[in-house]
């Protein structure tokens, strides 16, 4: 345990300093899937014993490229926190965070816990209440984001916060594979994707973290936030910018950077 203890610590020393680590999965000998979720729950409990409040997870690597790009098979999770909030329209400080990115999503809230490894299609779709556009601000602790999956698992799926759009909408009528994405960066076309882009299908990536989660002994729950992973290619952000996304029939919802 003591090298986990180790990798945790930097990851966390690393996001309070805001100065990136190197990469964990070297300097620390972590080399499996198991070892990295072992590290990310190590930090996960730490910010629950310090007060911070588990409020939903977010769903990563759901693109087939990137996928095939890591040599893996299946998307990986982090956790989100309350505090992980920005309101829309907000403004976001840079200066919190070390080397953010932005992608375009679908979050999904729930209305129902989803206890069961073997959750079906059926369940999930009867227990979310409604889904939003979001904003997903990725910031990884590792230098030039030069990581590996064992990295960004560890590193809570590099995930830092995350925006709202105001627009609930019910699942019923939707056709979530054809919902486009459009991502400006200060007025400027950044990324443009759509649903089908997200593991074929924003449920599918739901339906995976629901079992897995339930696996892994977290089971989500009634409230809970899921970002179920990005629509299209992720943006670098700096001070000064504006974001603003557009989701087909889902709304819109911005955020900028001080």
């Amino acid at each position: 345990m003591q090298h986990l203890q180790a990798a945790a610590a930097a990851l966390s020393v690393a996001r309070e300093q805001r100065k990136p680590c190197t990469r964990i999965s070297e300097t620390f000998g972590i080399d499996s899937l198991t070892g990295a979720y072992a590290v990310q729950e190590i930090n996960t409990k730490l910010a629950l014993a310090r007060g911070r409040r588990l409020i939903g997870r977010k769903v990563g690597l759901t693109s087939a490229a990137v996928q095939q790009q890591l040599g893996v098979n299946q998307p990986d999770f982090g956790m989100l926190f309350a505090d992980m909030e920005i309101a829309d329209g907000g403004e976001i400080q840079t200066s919190q965070l070390i080397q953010p990115k932005a992608e375009g999503e679908i979050a999904f809230v729930l209305g129902r816990d989803l206890p069961y490894f073997d959750t079906t299609l059926a369940e999930l779709m009867r227990a979310v209440e409604y889904v939003v556009p979001a904003l997903e601000i990725v910031d990884s602790a590792i230098e030039n984001w030069n990581i590996s999956l064992v990295d960004t698992v560890a590193d809570n799926a590099s995930s830092a916060l995350y925006v709202l759009g105001k627009q609930p909408t019910r699942l019923s009528s939707l056709d979530l594979r054809l919902e486009g994405m459009l991502l400006e960066k200060n007025r400027v076309t950044a990324s443009i994707g759509v649903g089908a882009a997200c593991l074929g299908n924003p449920l599918d990536a739901c339906l995976w973290l629901a079992r897995t989660m339930a696996e892994m002994g977290r089971p989500l729950q009634a409230g809970d936030v899921l970002l179920s992973g990005a629509l299209g290619p992720m943006t670098p952000v700096a001070a000064g910018d504006s974001l603003h996304l557009r989701l087909t029939r889902l709304g819109e919802v911005s955020c900028c950077f001080v």
